[in-house]
């Protein structure tokens, strides 16, 4: 693989915003960053342009016409690389609540296709860093687009065989804290290097806090799935925004939640833990019309997902480089804050973060060259751009 360098004057690095610089790829690696131009490479010149982490994106069922939930690698394969092309260069493969045999063909599935996108050293791709496992332990008053007649109670043993079916790639499991069973399996999965998620629920703040306690640290798309925050029931939403430690996923979309809320809730835990997910279905990148999650009948408008003849939201088509666009346009926080949203603190949120979310040398070459407006200009996976 070839060594080259590209140059820029805003690059996002795990120090900060470095004002001027090289960074050197070296065979598909980051390598340093230099001052001085390197002798005897390819030097690209973005300047004018940020150059950041690929974006990491630990909540998203699909894209494209394909889902996790068609248990096919071919519909992974498609994910995966059109993902590339729109600037997130990691993700969680996320499943829907289903029966426990179709959640374990899912996951074999993702495995499959895994293994054949690591033998195949021609494919480039978003890379497949875990399945997130949303469901199926959720109630039923905020069950969402979730099928209600496949909701269960959490069983560690459950999880087990759908782990083996994954080949260990489940890191993330999502689950209502009122549940029966429920803190067991949030300390027993966390034992087992599982982060667990509060999600889908009607949960107290009471309940929530003591799946805290259990290890959960991560809040499922926030404000949505849940009860509102009540002044004398706060809720899930209490415990994301008081608790230490704990992660906020936030769909920015602009229809999920409004951007007065993103902000309260960006205020009260610090951008440092809120995590921006996609929560993207099968009809991400495809035009309005009718389409389906795993077996209910959905409308695509105007870039929101609504379940036929309930009318609520089922999920988003939002890519991650909308929601950093969408945060700075909102005034929440700055450009290298939102970038660092989509890529640092998701890695952080699930454990990822010792192979992906940041530019640091040794690490794989995955990265995205970002004009001043925050539009995406180029991915990088590998050190191999991502052809559109």
């Amino acid at each position: 693989m070839e060594t080259f360098a590209i140059v820029s004057d805003e690059l996002v690095l795990p120090s900060g915003i470095d004002g001027f610089g090289y960074l050197i790829i070296e065979d598909g690696k980051f390598g340093g960053v230099s001052v001085t131009k390197p002798e005897g490479m390819e030097v690209l010149d973005r300047r004018g342009c940020w150059v950041a982490p690929g974006f990491v994106d630990t909540h998203i069922h699909g894209f494209a016409g394909c889902d996790v939930m068609d248990c096919k690698p071919e519909s992974i394969h498609t994910i995966t690389r059109e993902l590339a092309q729109r600037g997130t260069t990691s993700w969680l493969a996320t499943t829907l609540t289903a029966d426990v045999e179709t959640t374990a063909r899912a996951c074999e599935s993702v495995a499959k296709a895994v293994t054949e996108q690591d033998a195949d050293p021609t494919f480039v791709g978003t890379r497949t860093q875990g399945i997130f496992l949303e469901g199926p332990f959720f109630t039923e008053e905020h069950k969402g687009a979730q099928n209600p007649k496949y909701l269960i109670d959490p069983d560690i043993d459950v999880l087990h065989g759908w782990q083996n079916a994954a080949d260990g790639l489940i890191c993330k499991s999502a689950l209502a804290p009122e549940r029966a069973g429920a803190a067991k399996y949030v300390a027993a999965a966390t034992r087992e290097g599982v982060t667990c998620a509060i999600g889908h629920s009607s949960a107290t703040y009471g309940q929530a806090a003591m799946a805290v306690l259990a290890g959960a640290h991560v809040v499922v798309h926030t404000f949505n799935g849940m009860a509102d925050m009540g002044h004398r029931d706060p809720g899930i939403v209490g415990c994301a925004m008081t608790s230490q430690g704990v992660y906020a996923e936030l769909i920015c979309d602009g229809k999920h939640v409004d951007p007065v809320a993103c902000e309260a809730l960006v205020r009260s835990k610090g951008w440092e833990h809120v995590v921006l997910v996609t929560d993207c279905l099968s009809c991400g990148g495809l035009p309005d019309g009718s389409y389906f999650i795993g077996e209910l009948p959905i409308e695509l408008r105007g870039g929101a997902a609504y379940l036929k003849g309930a009318g609520n939201l089922a999920g988003s088509t939002l890519t991650l480089v909308q929601a950093v666009q969408n945060v700075v346009s909102w005034g929440i926080v700055t450009a290298e804050q939102a970038i660092r949203m989509a890529s640092e603190i998701p890695a952080r949120s699930c454990g990822l973060y010792d192979r992906c979310g940041a530019i640091l040398p040794g690490r794989d070459a995955d990265l995205v060259v970002l004009d001043s407006e925050l539009g995406l200009v180029e991915t990088y996976v590998g050190g191999k751009r991502v052809s559109s």
